[in-house]
């Protein structure tokens, strides 16, 4: 049987990704390189060279970093593997109401590829150099508005790669809206209107319902009308039957695919 070995660029990629999950893994889990060091047993010097993805690895040692950091090292070599190529990826975002799980899914997707998640709302928010509280307070909606699309047009010149998560309003601003469907590959995580509800009630969030007696209606009338924009989509995911694990594949599946 004839082996051919891995080229070059193909093992420097793979270490690079590697580095880049272990480095991300730890900083979700708030390591600091030498707890997760004295924590695996390794060096620091190991952990960086990894992490900068640098050297020759050990499959052994690479096994304590990731038992250290709660996952298995085949789990990190295949998030590795898996990763799609940068340069093709660009920036992918996801629509949809509060409670369709954007943040969660959008934080599992990213680590899943090796790229950062941004939240658009953060973005304005830095931006205005103030919450989107005191921003809808202060200068009202339509100010919100110019925010949000500035905000993302400066993002968007980056090219990425990166997960977005936009605020579930955002298709209902026709320019801004358009703006995203032409520089980035969005995914609607679609859901019933009930579980959005059960969602935003189970994460302690009482915003939906303050002083509205009809609060449940509203939410449904909200997704009737926004559904027509949110089906302009590139993809549709349905996260109503499926659990965070099978939504996340599904993600990853339909980015992976050529935009239609």
């Amino acid at each position: 049987m004839h082996y051919t070995a891995p080229s070059t660029r193909h093992r420097d990629g793979l270490l690079a990704r590697l580095g880049e999950i272990v480095r991300n893994v730890r900083s979700e889990r708030g390591l600091t390189r030498r707890e997760l060091a004295k924590s695996a047993r390794v060096s620091e010097r190991f952990l960086a060279q990894l992490e900068a993805g640098d050297g020759n690895i050990s499959v052994l040692r690479l096994e304590d970093v990731a038992v250290a950091l709660g996952c298995r090292a085949a789990d990190l070599l295949r998030e590795a593997e898996d990763a799609a190529p940068r340069e093709r990826l660009g920036i992918v975002s996801l629509l949809g109401l509060r409670g369709a799980g954007k943040t969660t899914i959008g934080q599992a997707v990213a680590r899943r590829l090796g790229v950062p998640f941004v939240e658009l709302d953060q973005l304005v928010a830095n931006m205005a150099g103030m919450s989107l509280a005191t921003i809808f307070e202060l200068h009202g909606e339509a100010h919100f508005r110019r925010l949000e699309e500035e905000a993302l047009a400066q993002f968007v010149k980056g090219g990425g790669p990166a997960i977005l998560a936009t605020s579930g309003s955002l298709v209902e601003d026709v320019g801004t809206f358009r703006l995203l469907a032409d520089k980035t590959r969005t995914v609607w995580l679609k859901a019933r209107a009930k579980d959005h509800w059960d969602r935003v009630v189970a994460q302690g969030d009482g915003r939906p319902m303050r002083g509205r007696a009809n609060a449940k209606v509203e939410l449904e009338e909200l997704l009737r009308k926004r559904k027509p924009l949110y089906e302009r989509a590139d993809a549709v995911v349905d996260t109503s039957a499926l659990s965070v694990d099978a939504v996340v594949e599904a993600v990853v599946e339909a980015v992976r695919k050529p935009r239609p």
